[in-house]
């Protein structure tokens, strides 16, 4: 398995892989081509796929303000979960942002992904009780069905 930068070129495995992982919510325009190629432009170098026989098996994109990292879209293929390709992204990443200089990462977790959100405790992150989410919807967005 290797891992290496994201790219656009990725895009069309990375949304097969993204389609394949049930817990994954994605929407029309963040998850649309034109929208990953948005973040990549702005995250170029915090974002990752995991690649195993040529073949994506892992993503995880991150982005920063300058300030502190953030999680966003996590995900590896469910005939390839267990053979730590997860931790080797989260590694990757966790440790570009310590050499960023930023000391600090947060990430949104659906609260009945308890895999998802056991796997991120496992990494060091911790949840938050006293934080409330909240969310505006500035366009259109509508949910992709998997």
């Amino acid at each position: 398995m290797t891992i290496r930068r994201f790219t656009i070129d990725d895009y069309d495995a990375v949304f097969e892989l993204w389609m394949a992982c049930p817990e994954m919510e994605l929407n029309d325009t963040d998850d649309s081509r034109e929208g990953v190629a948005r973040f990549l432009a702005r995250n170029p170098d915090t974002a990752w796929v995991a690649q195993e026989d040529g073949r994506v098996v892992g993503v995880l994109m991150v982005g920063t303000d300058g300030r502190r990292g953030y999680v966003y879209h996590a995900g590896v293929d469910p005939a390839c979960r267990g053979k730590g390709i997860g931790s080797a992204l989260a590694d990757t990443a966790l440790d570009t942002l310590r050499e960023m200089g930023l000391s600090k990462a947060g990430l949104l977790a659906f609260a009945d992904n308890r895999p998802g959100i056991e796997f991120w405790e496992r990494h060091g992150f911790v949840r938050r009780e006293d934080l409330s989410y909240l969310s505006c919807v500035l366009g259109r967005i509508q949910r992709i069905e998997h």
